[in-house]
Parts: C-alpha cells; structure tokens; sequence
C-alpha cells in the first residue's frame, strides 16, 4: 500500500511538471521543421493516402501540417477513382482535399490527369479512336476546369516515356499518336488556365530517357503550347543515387526556361528482385523472405545509408534551389510508403524520413542540418564580401 502511495505522488508530481515520457512519442523528438527549414528555397511536399484527407489520424495530420506546405493525393485523382464510368465523375475525395488544403493553407499538385496505368475499365476496354479522344478531352476539361485556380499545380501526363527516351507504347500513343503529349497540355492550358503545368516521369535523370524528355519538352514548347516544368520523380534506392546524372537533369531541364520539382522521393533500402531502376507499376516479383530482411527494424549501418542518402541529395538542392520549385516526399511516414508493397507485396520498407511511429529519423535532423550550415556559411561569405570591399 505504502509503495502504491508512493508511486502515485512520484507519476503526479512528474506530470505536474510535463514530464515528456507521457506525451506523443513524435512531439518531444523533434526540433525544426522541414517547410520552415527551406522556406525560401523550395517548397516541401508530400504525398497523402484517403485517410489523411479525411482527417482521421490527429497525430499524422500534426505532423503533415508542422513539416510540410504542398501536398499530392496518392491516388484520388487518377482517374480510376475520380472518373470511374463515362458519364460519371467522382469529387467527394478531391473536394475534401482542396477544402484540406485550404484550411491548413498547403498547397495541392493535381496528380494526374492523363496516365497510361490505373484508368478506369471502360477506358481499357475502348477499340476505336474516337471514343478515346472523346475521354482524352472530355476528362482533361472536365477535371482541370473543376479545380483551377485552387490547385498550385497539375502533373498533366504522366510517364509517357520508355527507358530509352521513345515514346511509351500506351493506349494513348496508339489511338491517338504521338501528339496526345502537346494535345494534352493544350487542353489543361485552356481548362485551367491559373495551374502550373508539369510532365512527370521517373528516370528521366539517366541519360537517354532525360534526351526524350528534353525532346518532348522541346515540343510542347515549340508548338507554341504553355508548360511550367518537369517533375522529377526520385524513386531511388541508398545503394544507388545517381547524383551525377541528376545534377545534370536538373541544369539542361532548368536551361529549357522551365521549373525543376522532385515530386515522389522516396529512397528504398530493400534489395530490388530484377535490379530494375525507377518506378514502373507492372515490375511485380513474387514474395521471398531474403527480400524482406529487415522485418524486426532497421540496422544501424542500413539507417547511415539512408542518412547519407537524404544528406547527399539535399545537398544537391541547396546547390540548385535557384532552378527547384518543389520538393516532395512520396508519403509521410515508412508506414504509409507504397514501397512495402513494390515491387513485392508484403515487405517492409523504410524509405521516407519519419518512421512508423512517426518519429523524425537522422536522416531528417541531417538535412536540418545542412541548410543550418548553408546559412551559417553563406552569411560569413558575405561578410568577408563586405570586409573585402
């Protein structure tokens, strides 16, 4: 009786004075933010599932609207969901989105409007032309129109290309050739006419895929349509971060007169079946233990990895934050990445920079870090430039 007297009077007094064992475990770890962190160098993102928008998880919503100004839907507004039938559109989700973001005062990239994978069945079952030029321009207007004005941006088409730079072999380019690309942006140019327009694609950093995607820039452009810039991608894994090629991607897409994003960063620790590169949806493998070996946590020597991964490309945008307009991460936490189920189902993964519990990772506190110095660095330059003078 006596110790259960004690105990009591020891948890009041502890709690009297906001002991933090007693609070969320995501809110005494972290220090900073990652939207305050870079403001004024490039807006931060990431992308957020149906739960997140119906905000049905408090402490995942803090940590959304603490860290980041930009959000992308995963998957609402591809057109499986918000098209499903001819003459039926879908908005429930989107417009909670937008009134999301509105309330909390983020900023929503539309993703996307014309995509080869995830449409609705109707589409798939189409024979003629015409009837997919009809839902090409139908789709485009229909959806674009509804939300201009409120969206910061659109990811109009999406991974029209193959590895080597040709143009992808997709419903679209064969019904209605390989100006559906130009088409399109025409068409989301009209119909909202107050949204940044981007072409969206993984691997376009590797050299002969960036050339096609520099090429069908070029035509959009010299067709005299409207295009804002390009998203990179960034699906990555920590044994393989081209940062060579992707400061190169990031200087001849930039030297197009366009923005630079990076909108669906994740870095994968797994080991990759086939040894494939980017983000291909139909590269699916069979489950096998030995690809999956992290099921109990992650090593401390994996963890360094996929810090200095973070480290190494966050670097590489302060280099070039003049050319980035935005960066976003493909989730918010390990918990929620589309990695634990790509290419093989059923893995664990932990390619973002909070966990599963939501707590900040090293990697985060690292790239705090790196624009603390930057700005340490950048103000005793130019104070030796006023010294100097």
């Amino acid at each position: 009786m006596r110790d259960s007297f004690i105990l009591t009077g020891i948890l009041s007094i502890l709690l009297s004075t906001g002991c933090t064992s007693f609070r969320s475990p995501y809110e005494p770890k972290q220090t900073g933010s990652l939207k305050g962190t870079f403001k004024g160098d490039f807006t931060i993102g990431t992308a957020i599932n149906t739960d997140q928008i119906r905000e049905k998880d408090a402490t995942g919503g803090k940590l959304i609207t603490d860290n980041f100004d930009a959000v992308t839907p995963e998957n609402i507004m591809k057109a499986e969901v918000i098209h499903p039938e001819w003459d039926r559109y879908d908005f429930s989700l989107s417009d909670k989105l937008v009134a999301y973001a509105q309330k909390n005062n983020l900023k929503v990239n539309g993703h996307t409007l014309i995509w080869h994978s995830q449409l609705p069945s109707f589409v798939r079952r189409m024979k003629d032309a015409d009837s997919v030029r009809q839902y090409f321009t139908n789709h485009i207007k229909t959806v674009a129109s509804r939300y201009d004005g409120k969206l910061e941006s659109w990811d109009v088409v999406n991974e029209a290309l193959e590895e080597d730079g040709s143009m992808r072999r997709s419903i679209f380019l064969e019904k209605l050739g390989d100006n559906f690309v130009v088409e399109a942006f025409r068409l989301a140019r009209q119909a909202s006419p107050n949204t940044k327009l981007y072409y969206n694609d993984y691997n376009i950093e590797e050299p002969a895929k960036r050339a096609g995607a520099i090429r069908l820039i070029k035509k959009i452009q010299d067709a005299g349509v409207h295009i804002d810039g390009v998203g990179i991608q960034g699906h990555w894994n920590v044994n393989y971060i081209p940062l060579k090629h992707i400061e190169d991607a990031i200087i001849e897409f930039a030297a197009l007169g366009i923005d630079v994003a990076f909108t669906e960063l994740d870095l994968s620790v797994l080991p990759n079946p086939r040894n494939t590169i980017g983000a291909d949806v139909d590269q699916n493998a069979e489950y096998d233990a030995k690809l999956n070996p992290y099921t109990g946590g992650l090593p401390d020597s994996v963890q360094k990895k996929l810090t200095v991964g973070y480290e190494s490309l966050f670097r590489l945008f302060m280099k070039h934050s003049d050319k980035i307009d935005r960066v976003t991460l493909w989730g918010v936490h390990d918990g929620q990445s589309w990695l634990n189920n790509w290419p093989v189902m059923g893995r664990t993964n932990y390619p973002l920079l909070f966990d599963r519990q939501l707590k900040p990772k090293p990697a985060f506190y690292k790239i705090i870090k790196i624009k603390e110095n930057y700005s340490v660095n950048n103000q005793n330059h130019q104070k030796n430039a006023r010294i100097n003078q």
